[in-house]
């Protein structure tokens, strides 16, 4: 009697898959840019810090206090407020833009490339408020208004600390960063839109549909003229924005909330029939091209440097703000929430998904990564102030820890990619002296069978 032929098993997706060549150039481009913004990022933070603890504070905080504006538009803020509200709905119009490619065009446009990155985002908000949660407890409901200050990571700075000690590391990691940090921003400011929003005014909220709903239709009926022409996207799109962000910014909803929903607004792909992510690059990308050297060389550095400005109080005035229940659960919610939170999503979803780890990488890549997204500023310095209020002490405190948990989670992540970046240069050394040249770039060489060669480039 004939046994029955055993049924075959069914593939096991991998997690961290290679990814396609035009992706590959795509998220290359933007580490160069991220790089050079979170070099700035970092002078402006020390030099907010110097002048924060030095003799020239007043100065400091002055300048920052300064207002200007027109009041009866409730736009008569400061500069901290306009750098905060005005300038970072750059920077999240940019996350915005990146985030609709990657879903109408990228490699997320599939399941299972978008479901590691996305779970491990979720992971990465939710164990870092939940270790928040659970110290800052017993000191109060006005103590746990923190309790979003540690989910967000730091585009610039993590991918800056990335391009210095993991050279040699796999491309895939890269992009998993970058869109784990991406994802993670998104969450951020649904957080900041649901939860430190105040004042609600819904006669404004709904008169911001009007000028979006325009922004949304020119930009979708005349996007080719507007990816061509310079001057018509300035002369036309940006007045639209403005008024958009004015009007959101008045209904009580963070401003940078606008941002957000007018790179949303934005086509991905050319206007032709047939669409799909074959008919080439829309005007998101070519806004995106003009826009993220002005949201990474400046709006943010900017931004940064008035609100990342504490003054200490030198040992005994760090003591202090260390070990304020707000301080010590934002540290250990970023050095430790983060990579667990990351981590523990990623396992889950090689376990329900019957995926597996690619076998170019090990746990030990993923982990280093996950550590990295600790490195939590931008978002999280303006969650602090729309929490505690800019200037508070527990605003002042929970700055000193953004900094302090950001920098340990730099340091333990390089210790961690630095050995493993060691590791892949050795391997990529090796294979170069066996590999024949055959024209494919060096990142697709360490394994030929698997690369997506480029076609037509």
């Amino acid at each position: 009697m004939t046994k029955p032929s055993p049924l075959p098993a069914t593939p096991k997706l991998n997690v961290f898959n290679r990814s396609s060549y035009p992706e590959y150039l795509h998220v290359s481009t933007i580490l160069r840019k991220e790089t050079v913004g979170g070099a700035l990022l970092l002078v402006a933070t020390v030099l907010a810090l110097i002048l924060a603890n030095t003799g020239a504070s007043d100065f400091y905080y002055s300048v920052r206090n300064f207002q200007i504006g027109y009041e009866p538009w409730h736009l008569n803020l400061s500069l901290g407020a306009w750098a905060a509200d005005g300038l970072l709905a750059i920077f999240f119009f940019i996350a915005g833009l990146e985030l609709k490619r990657e879903f109408v065009a990228g490699d997320l446009r599939t399941f299972s490339r978008a479901v590691v990155p996305v779970a491990a985002a979720i992971g990465g908000v939710i164990v870092p408020a939940l270790i928040f949660t659970a110290i800052a407890f017993s000191s109060g409901p006005e103590m746990l208004r923190g309790w979003a200050i540690p989910t967000a990571t730091d585009i610039a700075f993590a991918v800056a600390v990335l391009a210095v000690i993991g050279s040699k590391l796999p491309s895939a990691l890269r992009i998993f960063l970058l869109t784990l940090a991406v994802v993670d921003d998104l969450l951020a400011i649904a957080i900041i839109a649901f939860f430190y929003s105040g004042d609600l005014q819904p006669v404004l909220l709904l008169l911001a549909i009007v000028p979006l709903g325009l922004f949304a239709f020119l930009a979708h009926k005349y996007s080719y003229l507007f990816g061509t022409t310079k001057w018509a996207a300035g002369a036309v799109l940006l007045p639209l924005g403005l008024v958009t962000w004015a009007l959101v910014h008045g209904s009580g909803i963070h401003a940078t909330v606008a941002g957000v929903l007018l790179g949303f607004a934005v086509p991905v792909l050319r206007s032709r029939r047939g669409g799909g992510p074959d008919a080439g690059p829309g005007l998101a990308q070519n806004l995106e091209h003009r826009i993220r050297p002005l949201s990474a060389g400046f709006a943010v550095p900017v931004f940064a440097f008035f609100s990342a400005g504490v003054t200490l109080g030198g040992v005994e005035g760090l003591t202090t703000a260390l070990t304020d229940p707000v301080a010590i659960g934002i540290v250990v919610a970023l050095v430790v929430g983060k990579p667990v939170g990351i981590m523990l999503a990623t396992w889950l979803v090689t376990k329900t998904t019957r995926g597996a780890l690619d076998p170019d990488l090990a746990w030990v890549d993923v982990l280093g990564v996950a550590m990295l997204a600790g490195v939590g500023f931008t978002v999280s310095l303006l969650i602090s102030e729309l929490a505690f209020g800019q200037g508070s002490p527990h605003d002042d405190h929970a700055k000193v820890a953004i900094l302090t948990g950001s920098l340990l989670a730099a340091l333990l992540a390089s210790v961690v990619l630095r050995s493993r970046n060691r590791h892949y240069g050795r391997i990529a050394e090796k294979e170069a002296l066996d590999a024949d040249n055959d024209g494919i770039p060096d990142v697709f060489q360490a394994d030929p069978a698997r690369s997506e060669r480029p076609c037509g480039h």
